[in-house]
């Protein structure tokens, strides 16, 4: 029997594999079908900076005109503010999912989307009250003003970080970017700044150009397990140097993706494009091959193969990744080089 018992953002979890923000959890059945399906979380898509301003102004709307009226006259109470809406909605699906996921003791984590330090983030305290056990910070920010300093794109991660935590209790991870000039950095900071996690990585969604209709237009597109090795890369290097669990996502499709994060070092591995793929079923069979794959090299549970492979504390990691880079390129020198000339013959 092996143990896949694993802890994330603090919290106790079944096994290491998450579902991550996707459809497929936008729905109460989509939230109990991924928690029968034996995931040992749930991250909830994300609920965005601009649904929540926009909220926040409906209501403003709603309520201003009433500000000079007597309290005595009941007849000019506006209705409720945000009684509809997205936050509304939103709350109402973290209540209903943590019910659900609740009786398989699966977390629920909620996610908040934004790219700009500001109110929006105080949001976060409501999500706590209707339950969420964890909120997931998705940092979407791509810095197209060229006058923006590198610095100040960081100083506004760490201050949404800390504007969240100022309003809640549960714990906060951060979903970060790989774009950073320098991403060890970046999570140092995070770390000290009390961020329970880090998500690694956030894959950006570039706009395609339509040949046909000469525009640009948004387009989305699953991860493949190539896309894996950047963040696998660096759950690696951080695997020793910060205090807070690390979360691998992207490129997930087997059960042995999971098992090479969890080696480098991955607290818990979460997938999305598998589960759309395959359906919400298929995360069986994702914990079937770590199991397979756990019982073939001997390995009783979780904790002892995670990190094996990791960057060593003490290690000179760009060094370490240098030397990785030039024996990748002798390797396809040597490889194809023989192609060559075998081509050429």
């Amino acid at each position: 029997m092996t143990d896949l018992a694993t802890r994330y953002l603090g919290l106790a979890l079944r096994n290491p594999l998450v579902a991550s923000a996707s459809p497929l959890s936008q729905t109460v059945e989509g939230v109990r079908a991924l928690a029968d399906a034996g995931v040992g979380a749930v991250v909830l898509p994300s609920l965005f900076e601009e649904q929540v301003r926009q909220e926040q102004l409906r209501d403003l709307q709603v309520t201003e005109p009433y500000d000079e009226s007597f309290g005595e006259a009941l007849s000019y109470f506006p209705s409720r503010a945000g009684s509809s809406g997205g936050g509304a909605h939103y709350l109402h699906l973290v209540e209903r999912a943590v019910g659900v996921a609740g009786d398989l003791v699966v977390p629920v984590v909620a996610s908040l989307n934004g790219s700009s330090p500001g109110g929006w983030a105080g949001f976060a305290a409501s999500l706590q009250d209707a339950g969420a056990a964890a909120i997931e910070l998705n940092v979407y920010l791509v810095p197209g003003d060229p006058h923006l300093s590198g610095r100040d794109v960081e100083d506004w991660h760490v201050e949404i970080l800390r504007t969240v935590r100022e309003v809640v209790s549960v714990p906060v991870a951060v979903k970060l970017s790989p774009h950073f000039s320098s991403v060890g950095q970046m999570a140092l900071r995070l770390d000290e700044a009390g961020a329970a996690g880090l998500v690694l990585f956030n894959r950006f969604l570039p706009p395609d150009i339509d040949l046909e209709t000469v525009s640009v237009h948004p387009q989305l597109s699953l991860s493949v397990p190539e896309e894996a090795r950047l963040p696998r890369t660096w759950v690696a290097i951080l695997r020793s140097r910060v205090r807070c669990s690390l979360a691998a996502t992207t490129g997930v499709e087997t059960g042995e993706d999971v098992v090479k994060y969890l080696l480098a070092g991955a607290d818990v591995v979460m997938t999305a494009s598998a589960l759309l793929r395959h359906g919400e079923a298929y995360a069986a069979s994702l914990l079937a091959g770590l199991e397979d794959w756990m019982a073939r090299k001997g390995f009783g549970s979780v904790d002892d193969l995670r990190g094996l492979l990791a960057v060593p504390l003490g290690t000179d990691a760009t060094a370490y990744e240098r030397s990785a880079y030039v024996s990748a390129l002798d390797g396809a020198r040597r490889t194809y080089g023989d192609l060559r000339m075998r081509d050429d013959a």
